[in-house]
C-alpha cells in the first residue's frame, strides 16, 4: 500500500513538471511570436511614432488596472441612436447545449443547463425590445426526447417583453425575440455538450437554411424585397462559437463571441488538480476539440464579450490567438493608420451580464413582523419554498446563509460547509442553505455531482449540523426570487465561494434582492464588488477567511444595512437595458458585411429563388465572372498587389465586354432551341448547377493524378444516364490550380462541360464551366473572392511563410537541402502554395496554425497531396465552405448534394464529413495519408466525425462501380 501511494505520488509530481516544462514552453513561444510581429510591424514607424505606441502600451496597462470599464449608458444610447436612425436590425445569437426555453427555465437540471441558459435568453428577450432591433433569433438545438418536456421540441418559441405596455404595438408581423430550435445529432435523444462536436456542420446547414429564409421574409416586410442579412452573428461557448464562425464566413457577415467559460483555463485547472492526465482529460472533456473551437472564434470574431477584465488578463491571453500586448500595439497603428502587415486581432470588450430588475421590489422587514411592502403582497400566503426550506431548521428566524450553486467541485460548497462547522460563533448566530439543482436520488445523479452532494452530507453529520443546514431536493426556476426574499428577510447574506468565477450573475440577483455578498476574489466578483460596495471578499481556499466575512456581515448589522443600501443604489448599472445599450453601439462599430451580389438594379427574385438568385443574371456576370483558363498569378503577391497591372485594365474590361456579349447570343441560341418561353428563362440561368435535382461532389484526395482519374471514371458512369438527363450535375472539389485541373481533365480524356463547377486550391477558388469555347473553358466567380477575403493576410503573410519555409530547411535539412519551398507558380492571390521535399520532416498542421496564430495572423493552413503540397488560404475558406457559397449565391441545396471522399484525405477532411449533405465513403481509396496527415492532430479524428449517421455511407472494400451505385440507391439519390 505504502509503495502503491508513493508511486501515485512520483507520478502526480511527474506530470506537474511536464506541465511546467509544457508552459515554460508555451511562454517562450508566444514571446519570440510576438517578437517576430513587432518586428515585422515596426519598419514602417518613425522613431517618434515608436515613442508613443511605447507610451501608449506602458500607460495603457496601468490606467485600466483594476477598473470595470464601462461607457457611459448616455453616450452610448446616443451614439447608437444617431447611427441606427431609420434602421431596423436583424440579430442572431446561438447557444447549443442545455436545455432552453423561455419560462420556467430548468437551471441545474444538469451541468449544461446552467447560467449561461438564462444569459442568453433575457440577453435575446432584451435586444428585441430594444428600438432599431426589428428581430432577434436565439438558435438552439431541438431536442424531441422523452427525456426531457415537450416544449424543447417545438421549433419556434416567441419570447414576450417583460415590459410589454407599447411595445406590442410597434411589433411588426416578425418582429420580436424567439427561440428557434435546430434539429441536428440524434433525433431522439439529449446527449451533453462534450458529444455534440460531430454534429456541428448539421447545425450549421440548418441554421444556414433558417436564416436565408428569415432574411427573405424580412426583406419582403420591411426591406423592399431585398434581403435582411443578420448585422451579427453571435455565438455563446466555444459548441457556438465554432458554429458561428462558419456561418459568419458562409454569409460574410460580422461575428461576436462570449466563452462563458474557457476551455484552456478548465485545462489548467484539471492538470493541476493531478487526477487525472492530459489524455484522461481529453477524453472525458474532449477538450482539445473545444480549444480549437475557440481559436476559431478568436480568428473570426470582430468583437469578443467577456464579463470581466479578469477574463481577458487572466484567461484569453492564454490562447495563440491573443495577446493583450500585442492587440495594444495593432490598435495603437490602427489609430495612426499605419499598416499592421495583414495582421488581425478581435477587440476585446467587457460588457457585464445584465438583469431585468423592474419586477423586483426589494422589501424590508423579518419573519416575525409585517412587511414593509403593499398590503396586498404582506396580505399574500408565504411562498410553498419558504416551507421546504424552512422545515429543516430548528431556529428558522436567525438570518440565513445562502449558496445558489451545482454540486461541483468548482464551486467550492464543501469549504463552505466545513468553514460553517468550525466556526461556533457563525453557527449560533446564523442558518445554512444550500440550493444544490435539482435531483431524485442521489445515486441517479452524475459521479462528480454525487460525489460533492455525499461529501457535504459526510460533513453535515461531521459536524451535527442537523437542524442547522438546508439543503432541499428541489426547486423550481419560478421559486428562485422568493429564496432571495427569504434570506433577506431574515437579514441574511449571499455567498458564492467558487474557486474562480467567470462572472457571478447570482451575486446581481442576490444584490437587488437586498442581500449582501460574500464571494470569491477570483474573477468577476472582483468587478462586481468594485462597482456595487455592498459585501466582502474572500481567498475561496482560505476557510477561515470564509467564517471570518460571513460572522462580520451576520453580526454587524450596521454594516449589513449599509452593503444592502449600496447594493441596491448601483444594481442598475447591471440592467439589460445598459448591456444592450453598449452591446449596440459596439455592433454598430463593426465595419458592416453581407453578401455583394445583392444590389439595387439586380431586379426581383422569384419567389422559390434564393435570395442569391437574381432574374437579371446577364446583366450580374460582368461585375463577378471571370472567363479564364488560368486563374494563377506569375508570383505570390498577396491581396497588397492588384491582380491587373493598369496596363492591361483596358484589354480585360474589352474581353470581359465581349465575353457578356457572346455570353448572352448563346442564351438566345438555347433559347430558340428550346422553343418556349418557360424554357429559355431557366436555360438562360447561370451556372447550369441551378438545373440540378442533384449534384454530386468529388472530393477524393487520391495520392495520384491516375487515381483520381480513375475514381472519378467510375462516378461519372454510375450517373451516365441521370447526367444526360441533366439531373445530376458535378463538382470537382480538389486542392489542385485551375490549371492543373485542365491538365488532368485533358489528359483523362475529360471536358470541362463534364463538371458544372470546380473548387480549387482547397477551397480559395470558384470556377464554372464556360458554355462559349471562344471564352475559355472556365468562369471565375469573383463575388467568392470577396466572401472569404475577410482577415486575409496577403503579403504580410506571405513573407511570414517564406520565412517559416526558410527556418524549416535550417533547423532540420542535411547537406542544405531545401525541405519547403515557396511554389509561385501554384499561388493565387488567396492561396500561397508550398511544395514540401520530405512531408515526415516538416511539422503538423496544428504547429504552424499555432505559430501563425502567436503572430496574429489568421488563415487556413492544409497540407494536401499526401503530405506534399501546403496550401495557405482565407481562414474562412474550405472546400465545404464552397458548397456552403454555391447554396446562397445560387439556391443549390446541401441535401440534394452527395459528397464522395475516401477513406481519409487531406489535412480538411473532416470538414467533407457532416452536414446536410449526404456523404459516401470510398473504401480502400486514400487510406495512405492517415498515418502521415492525421497522426499528430490537435484531437483525434474521431472527436468529430459522426459515428451513426443515416447521411454516411461506405462502399466495400473494391469501390467498384456497383459498390458505387449501391450507396447512392442507398442514400436514395439514385433510382434502383
Amino acid at each position: 500500500m505504502c509503495w502503491r501511494i508513493w508511486n501515485l505520488a512520483r507520478q502526480k509530481k511527474q506530470l506537474e513538471g511536464e506541465e511546467v516544462q509544457r508552459m515554460a514552453k508555451r511562454r517562450l513561444e508566444r514571446e519570440r511570436g510576438r517578437r517576430e510581429a513587432v518586428a515585422d510591424m515596426s519598419e514602417d514607424l518613425s522613431e517618434g511614432e515608436k515613442g508613443d505606441v511605447v507610451s501608449d502600451l506602458s500607460t495603457h496597462g496601468e490606467s485600466n488596472r483594476g477598473r470595470l470599464p464601462r461607457i457611459s449608458s448616455m453616450d452610448a444610447m446616443e451614439t447608437w441612436t444617431n447611427q441606427q436612425k431609420g434602421k431596423k436590425l436583424y440579430i442572431v445569437l446561438i447557444s447549443l447545449h442545455g436545455l432552453i426555453r423561455g419560462e420556467n427555465m430548468e437551471l441545474g437540471r444538469d451541468s449544461d443547463t446552467g447560467g449561461q441558459v438564462k444569459y442568453v435568453v433575457e440577453l435575446a428577450r432584451a435586444l428585441g425590445a430594444m428600438p432599431g432591433v426589428y428581430r432577434v433569433d436565439l438558435l438552439t438545438r431541438q431536442v424531441s426526447s422523452p427525456e426531457v418536456d415537450w416544449s424543447y421540441g417545438e421549433p419556434t418559441e416567441m419570447l414576450t417583453p417583460r415590459n410589454s405596455e407599447g411595445f406590442m404595438d410597434d411589433l411588426g408581423e416578425s418582429s420580436g425575440s424567439y427561440i428557434i430550435r435546430i434539429p441536428f445529432g440524434p433525433k431522439d435523444k439529449y446527449i451533453p455538450k462534450e458529444l455534440l462536436w460531430p454534429y456541428i456542420p448539421e447545425f450549421v446547414d440548418g441554421a444556414l437554411n433558417h436564416i436565408i429564409q428569415m432574411s427573405k421574409v424580412l426583406g419582403e416586410q420591411i426591406g423592399g424585397a431585398q434581403p435582411i442579412w443578420p448585422v451579427a452573428i453571435h455565438g455563446h461557448y466555444a459548441d457556438a462559437g465554432d458554429s458561428a464562425a462558419l456561418l459568419s464566413g458562409a454569409l460574410n457577415v460580422p461575428m461576436l463571441f462570449t466563452g462563458h467559460s474557457l476551455g484552456r483555463d478548465k485545462l489548467e485547472q484539471l492538470l493541476k488538480q493531478g487526477r487525472q492526465t492530459r489524455d484522461e482529460i481529453n477524453t472525458t472533456y474532449k477538450i482539445m476539440r473545444r480549444i480549437e473551437a475557440e481559436e476559431l472564434s478568436l480568428d473570426s470574431s470582430e468583437i469578443v464579450i467577456t464579463s470581466t477584465r479578469q477574463e481577458i488578463e487572466e484567461q484569453w491571453r492564454l490562447y495563440d490567438g491573443f495577446d493583450p500586448v500585442l492587440e495594444r500595439k495593432l490598435r495603437a497603428r490602427i489609430r495612426r493608420n499605419v499598416s499592421c502587415y495583414g495582421r488581425f486581432m478581435p477587440r476585446m470588450l467587457v460588457i457585464p451580464p445584465g438583469m431585468e430588475f423592474n419586477h423586483i421590489i426589494p422589501q424590508d422587514g423579518d419573519l416575525e413582523g409585517e412587511t414593509e411592502g403593499n398590503e396586498e403582497h404582506s396580505a399574500s400566503p408565504d411562498p410553498h419554498i419558504w416551507s421546504e426550506i424552512m422545515r429543516f431548521f430548528s431556529n428558522p428566524r436567525k438570518p440565513m446563509i445562502l449558496a445558489l450553486a451545482r454540486p461541483d467541485p468548482k464551486k467550492n460548497i464543501t469549504t463552505l460547509v466545513k468553514a460553517f462547522g468550525e466556526c461556533r460563533a457563525l453557527r449560533e448566530l446564523a442558518n445554512l442553505t444550500l440550493i444544490m439543482g435539482n435531483r431524485d436520488g442521489i445515486d441517479e445523479m452524475s459521479g462528480t455531482n454525487s460525489s460533492v452532494l455525499l461529501s457535504v452530507l459526510k460533513l453535515i453529520d461531521k459536524y451535527d449540523l442537523y437542524g442547522q443546514v438546508a439543503y432541499p431536493k428541489h426547486h423550481k426556476q419560478s421559486d428562485v426570487p422568493d429564496i432571495y426574499r427569504l434570506a433577506a428577510k431574515t437579514k441574511g447574506v449571499f455567498i458564492n465561494p467558487a474557486f474562480i468565477e467567470p462572472f457571478g450573475l447570482t451575486l446581481l440577483e442576490a444584490t437587488a434582492y437586498g442581500l449582501p455578498m460574500v464571494a470569491t476574489k477570483n474573477g468577476g466578483p472582483v468587478d462586481i464588488h468594485r462597482v456595487l460596495d455592498n459585501g466582502l471578499l474572500i481567498d475561496p481556499h482560505d476557510q477561515q477567511s470564509i467564517a471570518d466575512a460571513l460572522l462580520k456581515l451576520v453580526a454587524d448589522k450596521q454594516l449589513w444595512a449599509r452593503c444592502r443600501q449600496n447594493g441596491l443604489k448601483n444594481i442598475h448599472l447591471f440592467s439589460w437595458p445598459e448591456h444592450c445599450k453598449t452591446y449596440l453601439s459596439r455592433i454598430a462599430s463593426c465595419k458592416p458585411r453581407h453578401p455583394q451580389w445583392q444590389r439595387n438594379d439586380d431586379g426581383d427574385e422569384s419567389e422559390n429563388e434564393s435570395p442569391g438568385d437574381s432574374l437579371r443574371d446577364i446583366q450580374d456576370i460582368s461585375l463577378n465572372l471571370r472567363f479564364s483558363l488560368d486563374g494563377e498569378k506569375s508570383g505570390a503577391s498577396g491581396n497588397d498587389n492588384s491582380l491587373d497591372s493598369e496596363g492591361n485594365a483596358v484589354d480585360r474590361k474589352s474581353k470581359l465586354e465581349n465575353a457578356v456579349l457572346n455570353w448572352s447570343k448563346g442564351i438566345s441560341k438555347d433559347a430558340r432551341r428550346a422553343g418556349s418561353t418557360e424554357k429559355a428563362d431557366h436555360a438562360g440561368k447561370f451556372p447550369a448547377l441551378r438545373r440540378r435535382k442533384h449534384l454530386f461532389v468529388i472530393a477524393v484526395d487520391c495520392d495520384t493524378d491516375t487515381g483520381l482519374l480513375e475514381t472519378t471514371r467510375k462516378i461519372l458512369e454510375v450517373a451516365e444516364k441521370e447526367r444526360s438527363e441533366g439531373s445530376v450535375g458535378f463538382i470537382l472539389s480538389t486542392s489542385l490550380t485551375i490549371s492543373e485541373i485542365h491538365s488532368f481533365l485533358v489528359s483523362g480524356g475529360l471536358s470541362p462541360h463534364d463538371f458544372d463547377a470546380f473548387i480549387c486550391n482547397s477551397g480559395s477558388d470558384l470556377y464554372y464551366s464556360s458554355l462559349n469555347p471562344d471564352d475559355g473553358p472556365f468562369v471565375s466567380d469573383f463575388y467568392y473572392h470577396s466572401h472569404i477575403e475577410y482577415r486575409w493576410g496577403g503579403e504580410g503573410l506571405r513573407k511570414t511563410m517564406v520565412r517559416w519555409a526558410s527556418s524549416i530547411t535550417d533547423k532540420k535539412a542535411e547537406n542544405g537541402e531545401q525541405l519547403v519551398t515557396p511554389a509561385e507558380q501554384l499561388s493565387t492571390n488567396y492561396c500561397y502554395a508550398f511544395k514540401v521535399q520530405k512531408p515526415g520532416m516538416v511539422p503538423p498542421v496544428k504547429e504552424l496554425r499555432k505559430l501563425l496564430r502567436i503572430q496574429a495572423l489568421r488563415c487556413h493552413v492544409v497540407y494536401c497531396q499526401n503530405g506534399t503540397r501546403l496550401n495557405v488560404i482565407p481562414v474562412l475558406a474550405s472546400r465545404f465552405q464552397a458548397l456552403r457559397y454555391l447554396y446562397i449565391r445560387w439556391g443549390v441545396e446541401l441535401s440534394k448534394m452527395v459528397v464522395f471522399v475516401g477513406e481519409c484525405g487531406d489535412t480538411d477532411y473532416e470538414g467533407l464529413l457532416g452536414g446536410l449533405h449526404a456523404s459516401v465513403i470510398l473504401k480502400g481509396v486514400c487510406s495512405s495519408a492517415t498515418n502521415l496527415l492525421h497522426a499528430n492532430r490537435t484531437y483525434p479524428l474521431s472527436d468529430v466525425l459522426p459515428s451513426e449517421s443515416p447521411n454516411i455511407v461506405q462502399t466495400n472494400e473494391e469501390s467498384g462501380s456497383d459498390d458505387i451505385r449501391a450507396s447512392l440507391e442507398k442514400l436514395g439519390f439514385l433510382k434502383g
